[in-house]
């Protein structure tokens, strides 16, 4: 990060000679209010770091008091970290913010981490805990986290960001005193290994969460979509929810209620998990503005999500992306549709596969004819990894009910395992599904093929035939790093 310096905002009086003196005034003559507005471009992340602000407070007393002044417009905070007793920081007698920031790599490593966890819980025990305004307990053992949460059962007023990760927790549960019952200013909230039932009692009260992340939800905290679905009903703020509940087995006879909750603020939505869940939490909600969904689904045998492919195809924002990627991983599948303009995935869904699991099948049962690609969906990158070897992808039918889908796609690329197995079901095509399948195909690119020689016999039939109906299609080399998401 760049720092200030007393000359910021104009060049050298060297550099002014032959100038009009007023375009490079002394930055010691320009108002408090537009060295402030420069000192914000300090910020970083949302907040300045120490040595940040520090730097521009001890340029000259005028910054300083300009600095400590505006601790809301810099987002100013100081970290502590635990690794000394609050009896030694010499923070005690300010009245900033603190940000306590505990990120132990291994947290069984030596027993000396023991005074990290007692002095955050004196400091978290102590009359400064008003002052706290963020929380990151990266990697916290269990009986640690016992030791934490006693600490915190009192309101954090100030208190805008909470993070917690147990490490090795599956029944770790915060008491509903957790946090006092209050926090009233809280914007960002995740949970690992850990759930707080009393979550339903925060949301009834004026809230401000915009991020609430609950990942690895121990079965003993398992609750219901429904639930659920009354707990976020009241968060009309939260812009990014994303859940991995746990697998308990549901009823068949239950039945998710008819009326379905907006939720206005959502941006993003995250799921892992087995797919009735997501069904029965989908069939609740309505999100009119979602732009990002991340979906990694444990499949089974014969699973249908219609309520997942009717929020795809009523979601706006995807329907403009314009590529389309698979990558087949060692256990995984995933399909993402995105953005060629920024590269992020707009849309992302993963399947936990079996090795025996044929992974076009998978990916047709998964996009089948319900799900309505863009047609502004004009590429299509299909890769996997050689670590593969000869792993199942399925039989040529399940490949072409997944292709089917791709009726605007101009270009194909393909790495090798996966273009031999594409190339052989294009190649076997009857003369009537030649021009149906890829219809708008123009340009086809494999990956290690340097000439008409060294591409497969199978495409070359392709080709050919696609030659002799009018829609010609051109082979090309691919290179990778074109189609990285």
């Amino acid at each position: 990060m760049p720092y200030a310096s007393p000359m910021i905002g104009g060049p050298s009086n060297a550099s002014c000679k032959g100038q009009d003196r007023a375009c490079c005034p002394d930055i010691n003559t320009l108002p408090d209010g537009v060295l402030l507005g420069i000192f914000s471009f300090f910020v970083k992340d949302g907040s300045m770091t120490a040595s940040g602000w520090q730097t521009l407070a001890h340029v000259c007393q005028r910054w300083r008091d300009i600095v400590l002044a505006s601790p809301p417009r810099l987002n100013l905070r100081l970290v502590y970290n635990g690794n000394r007793p609050i009896s030694e920081m010499p923070f005690v007698s300010s009245v900033l913010p603190v940000a306590i920031n505990i990120a132990i790599e291994d947290p069984y490593q030596s027993p000396s981490l023991e005074r990290f966890w007692v002095n955050t819980a004196a400091f978290l025990e102590s009359e400064h805990c008003h002052r706290i305004c963020e929380i990151d307990f990266a990697t916290v053992p269990d009986p640690q986290m016992e030791r934490l949460a006693a600490a915190m059962e009192k309101p954090f007023p100030q208190l805008t960001y909470l993070r917690i990760c147990c490490v090795d927790s599956d029944a770790m549960l915060l008491k509903d005193s957790f946090l006092g019952g209050s926090a009233p200013l809280l914007r960002h909230l995740e949970l690992q290994n850990c759930w707080f039932p009393g979550i339903s009692k925060l949301g009834l009260s004026p809230n401000h969460l915009v991020t609430l992340h609950v990942q690895a939800i121990p079965y003993s905290g398992y609750i219901s979509p429904q639930t659920w679905v009354t707990i976020l009903s009241v968060m009309d703020r939260l812009e990014s929810f994303r859940l991995e509940p746990p697998y308990v087995p549901r009823d068949p006879g239950s039945r998710p209620s008819l009326t379905r909750s907006v939720l206005p603020a959502l941006t993003e939505l995250g799921f892992e998990g087995f797919h009735e869940y997501l069904e029965e939490l989908l069939a609740q909600i309505e999100v009119p503005l979602l732009n990002k969904l991340v979906v990694t689904f444990f499949t089974r045998d014969n699973f249908v999500v219609p309520q997942l492919h009717h929020l795809i195809n009523h979601a706006e924002s995807f329907k403009t992306c314009d590529r389309a990627t698979v990558i087949h991983e060692y256990s995984t599948t995933q399909f993402a549709i995105l953005k060629e303009i920024n590269g992020s995935p707009e849309l992302s869904l993963k399947l936990e596969l079996p090795k025996s699991r044929h992974r076009f099948s998978s990916l047709a049962q998964l996009c089948s004819s319900s799900l309505l690609l863009p047609s502004t969906l004009v590429q299509l990158h299909i890769r996997d990894f050689h670590l593969l070897g000869r792993q199942s992808y399925g039989e040529a039918t399940q490949c072409l009910e997944f292709l089917d889908l791709f009726i605007a796609v101009k270009d194909l690329s393909l790495t090798e395992h996966v273009g031999r197995h594409v190339c052989q079901v294009l190649g076997e095509l009857a003369e009537e599904r030649v021009t149906e399948v890829l219809p708008a195909l123009q340009n086809i690119f494999l990956h290690h093929s340097r000439s008409w020689e060294s591409v497969p016999s199978s495409i070359q039939r392709f080709i050919a035939a696609r030659q002799l109906s009018g829609q010609p299609v051109a082979v090309y080399p691919w290179r990778l790093a074109s189609a990285e998401l």
